[in-house]
């Protein structure tokens, strides 16, 4: 296992749920529920489950992929972390066996692989791996944070009584990748979390799509399905193979 792949996931396992909710948005399973029909379905990048288990609780078979051990132990200690079935390896390489009804990637995970050439990996071996009336769902940040002349900002994600979350970015616009630090100011304690990634914009999502065999099918800029314009904060883009 790269280890650098499972780093970002294995520093914030412990707290992930706390910070963003046990499970994701009702609106997001309703939507990943409906084009899973039968299923069966393919997480990756899991993480602790907040998409995976409510899809396996309403009765849909749910295979989830990460890289992080600490992450998977979170999620299998959840009620209903035993009925999603569970691959430690790197997502880019989707490894999982038959062909699935729903592959999805979400909640910005796509852009944690370091490189155009493992994200145009990934976009491959999901079309390996997806059924003939399968769709592949990705969730990513449609814009880039504004920062300053030279590339650095200081960004707010949340003020509570209990946390202060912010972020500190490094923005390399020539390579579409950003150095960011994660940081959690709580009484008493400072928690430091690095997290690199490299963005795309969605017509090179288009592209690597189109390279898989894959074609769009749908690109709504939240689950409520509101159309995706300039003004977009989300991508969410739905994919399938090109004969469907």
């Amino acid at each position: 296992m790269n280890d650098d792949k499972a780093a970002y996931g294995d520093g914030i396992a412990d707290v992930f749920d706390i910070w963003y909710g046990e499970e994701s948005d009702k609106a997001c399973i309703e939507v990943l529920t409906e084009l899973a029909g039968p299923g069966p379905v393919a997480e990756l990048g899991v993480g602790t489950g907040r998409v995976a288990i409510p899809l396996a609780r309403s009765g849909l078979a749910v295979t989830g992929v990460e890289s992080s051990k600490d992450m998977i132990d979170q999620l299998r200690a959840k009620p209903g972390g035993e009925s999603v079935t569970l691959v430690r390896g790197d997502m880019a390489d989707v490894p999982i066996d038959g062909a699935h009804r729903l592959i999805t990637c979400v909640d910005n995970t796509l852009f944690l692989l370091p490189s155009q050439d493992e994200q145009v990996r990934l976009f491959a071996n999901v079309a390996a791996r997806l059924a003939d009336d399968g769709y592949f769902v990705i969730e990513v940040p449609a814009r880039v944070p504004k920062m300053d002349e030279d590339e650095n900002g200081i960004f707010v994600e949340c003020v509570t009584p209990e946390r202060v979350g912010l972020w500190v970015v490094d923005h390399n616009r020539a390579e579409q990748r950003m150095f960011m630090q994660q940081v959690s100011l709580t009484d008493g304690n400072v928690r430091i979390r690095p997290v690199p990634i490299r963005y795309a914009w969605p017509a090179e999502l288009d592209l690597m799509a189109r390279m898989a065999g894959l074609r769009l099918r749908h690109r709504w800029s939240s689950w409520q399905r509101e159309p995706f314009t300039s003004e977009s904060i989300v991508n969410i883009s739905v994919y399938a193979k090109a004969g469907q």
